[in-house]
């Protein structure tokens, strides 16, 4: 019997005679600070892929648009296409009939040697305009059609990335839907009180005109849930919410953090004004708006409501005025 075996043996006789158990210790549930820890780590993950998923879906609302826009280019173009080439057929169709050399005496029998010869510089003019205008037409439907196939080209492609992140999405979404589960079951619960969502006046600053209004806006949504890819009235993610805020004010933009970076003018810290939209994490997957003293309003994540946050709660990496 080897060392290691004795070892054993001893302490089974040991626990047996003492009547005492050797227990595996368990492993402790994550405390509620823990779970909204990992939550957080989990949603820096998601967020970025949502916003990626909104880019995609963006461009293939404007694909769409695009491609049915040069649809209707195109049917009026290719009418008179159809009409020019009436025209030309027509004129076949009565040469043939008639046969070049009836053509020809038809247009002596005139008699007068001037009016034939006003005649045949008649019909090539007609000839030649025909011919130009059929083959401007036909140029620019052929363009037309050739950016359509373009464009359809593009949605197609949208539409399997627009595939793949879904599926990516579902993934990691599997992953916070296990840390909600054990954020209720731990106690924390996904409610906020009406206190934590509001943290000052919202606007703390108002500064009238358009920002004001879209700052007003972005404020009466405090305590609607966060759903990704929502854009409102009832719902929102981080740049649906400030997309829905500015289009009350008249301003367009679209839903995707990357392209409302692009969108606005740059502001310094310093400058930051209510209204403007502030951005967060080095590759700006996150926006919320300024509303003055140090304070945003934001979509933050699924379980949190619309809320205030402060400016320095979160990686900031600058401001864009709409």
């Amino acid at each position: 019997m080897n060392r290691l075996l004795v070892g054993a043996v001893m302490v089974a006789l040991i626990s047996v005679a003492g009547g005492v158990s050797v227990a595996v210790p368990a492993r402790a549930e994550p405390s509620a600070a823990e779970i909204e820890r990992q939550l957080d780590a989990a949603w820096e993950k998601l967020e970025p892929v949502i916003e990626q998923y909104n880019r995609i879906h963006a461009e293939l609302q404007s694909n769409k648009a695009k491609s049915a826009a040069l649809q209707k280019k195109i049917a009026p173009l290719q009418l008179q296409v159809d009409l020019s080439q009436g025209q030309v057929n027509g004129l076949a169709a009565r040469q043939y009939r008639l046969g070049p050399a009836s053509y020809i005496n038809a247009v002596l029998a005139t008699g007068d040697p001037q009016s034939m010869s006003d005649r045949l510089a008649m019909l090539d003019y007609i000839a030649r305009s025909n011919n130009r205008a059929i083959a401007g037409v036909v140029a620019a439907r052929d363009d037309l059609m050739r950016q359509r196939a373009s464009v359809e080209a593009l949605v197609a492609k949208q539409k399997r990335l627009d595939a793949e992140l879904t599926g990516r999405r579902k993934v990691i979404q599997a992953e916070v839907d296990r840390l909600e589960t054990l954020r209720t079951r731990s106690g924390g619960g996904s409610s906020a009180s009406t206190a934590s969502l509001r943290i000052g006046s919202c606007p703390a600053v108002n500064p009238g005109g358009a920002a004001g209004t879209a700052v007003k806006v972005a404020c009466a949504q405090i305590g609607k849930p966060y759903v990704w890819g929502s854009d409102g009235p009832d719902s929102f993610d981080c740049s649906g919410l400030t997309q829905y805020a500015w289009k009350a004010a008249g301003v367009s933009l679209t839903h995707f953090t990357g392209a409302q970076w692009r969108q606005g003018t740059p502001v310094a810290r310093a400058d930051l004004r209510s209204g403007d939209l502030v951005f967060f994490y080095s590759d700006l997957h996150h926006v919320g708006m300024y509303v003055g003293n140090g304070l945003i309003v934001h979509a933050s994540r699924a379980g949190v409501p619309v809320k205030m946050a402060r400016l320095d709660s979160m990686p900031y990496m600058g401001a864009r005025r709409p």
